[in-house]
């Protein structure tokens, strides 16, 4: 993609909930899954089980984006990652981890969080440059993202199944690949499963986004101000709301965009250099782990490829109607049962 946007095309880009970038919006294929399934009852926190394993308590002037207790790791290289945790409950671990945008953090996956805290130990990972977590002026790259949840998974030293939403499945992706203790991915409107290059992933084309990026930096300050101001993020939400937009996860957003270095990592987004150019090739198709994809329609992510993925062996697929991007924010009953049923499955 060429840099000739203007300010509010650029930010229209970075909707949360989306990781595309430039992407056309195709209808999603039809994959079901039947599940005769009673619908459960959402688990909402009460108290907290401090986790000894995660080390030292995040300090960080921004409010907590959901219940347990924060933890900083560090992650070599870069600094200090946030974790949120929540021990009690048994199981397998979970892990969450959110999208990549311009005000992304782990509010984004509250729902999944609430319906699961309390019912089995949960850990809610932010992507460096994210949220509490640390937010230098470095390069932001795959594998640094890929990293951090790697980072994650040994400190838990256990298997354990990862919940991840759109971007994010990218790098969950790339972590399952390199870590046999991810025993399960579960993906939330994944990137990647569109066609490459030229029409999903434009961004990546020629050099990589490095060409935009430079170009970005040097407009980095005035062009953040913009997309971080209330009217805007809310304009980036709504097409990710097949109804209103929740105003809890406006408020957070606008509150994680105002942290000290929060312009850096997006750039690094809007870019494209946080995509794989190929990511059904080079990602997915190679993974051998189950996994389930949770969809529906999506403005800014395509699944064209989708119907090959869920051919695939242990892969499965489940459209969760009415539904734009957010299926867990819009419809979560309905992810719940998908969650349940696949875990059931896949003990």
């Amino acid at each position: 993609m060429k840099f000739g946007l203007s300010v509010l095309t650029t930010a229209l880009l970075l909707t949360s909930g989306t990781a595309g970038l430039a992407q056309t919006s195709t209808p999603a294929p039809t994959i079901t899954v039947s599940a005769n399934e009673t619908v459960p009852q959402l688990q909402v926190q009460t108290t907290v089980t401090v986790a000894p394993l995660l080390g030292v308590p995040t300090v960080s002037p921004l409010r907590p984006a959901l219940g347990g207790q924060r933890y900083s790791l560090e992650l070599p290289g870069f600094g200090p990652i946030n974790v949120y945790a929540d021990i009690r409950g048994s199981g397998r671990p979970l892990i969450l981890t959110h999208s990549v945008n311009a005000a992304a953090s782990a509010y984004e996956m509250k729902p999944v969080w609430d319906a699961y805290a309390g019912t089995r130990p949960v850990y809610a990972l932010e992507w460096p440059g994210f949220g509490s977590s640390a937010r230098p002026d470095i390069a932001y790259t795959r594998d640094l993202m890929t990293r951090a949840l790697l980072l994650l998974v040994a400190k838990l030293g256990s298997d354990v199944d990862v919940v991840s939403m759109s971007l994010g499945s990218e790098f969950a992706a790339r972590a399952a690949l390199q870590d046999p203790r991810i025993r399960t991915l579960a993906l939330l409107s994944p990137s990647g499963l569109g066609t490459p290059r030229g029409n999903t992933q434009q961004a990546n084309a020629d050099d990589g986004g490095q060409q935009l990026y430079g170009t970005l930096s040097r407009f980095g300050t005035p062009l953040y101000a913009i997309l971080r101001t209330r009217p805007v993020i809310e304009l980036f939400l709504n097409p990710s709301f097949r109804g209103p937009v929740n105003v809890g996860l406006i408020d957070y957003a606008v509150d994680t965009s105002r942290q000290p270095g929060a312009k850096y990592a997006p750039l690094y987004f809007i870019g494209g250099q946080l995509f794989t150019p190929d990511a059904y090739a080079d990602l997915y198709s190679k993974l051998t782990i189950p996994v389930v994809v949770m969809y529906d329609q999506d403005a800014f992510v395509n699944f064209a490829r989708l119907p090959y993925f869920a051919a695939l062996p242990g892969k499965s697929a489940v459209r969760i109607a009415d539904t734009d991007g957010l299926p867990h924010w819009e419809k979560m009953l309905d992810v719940k049962v998908t969650l349940d049923a696949f875990w059931r499955a896949n003990p």
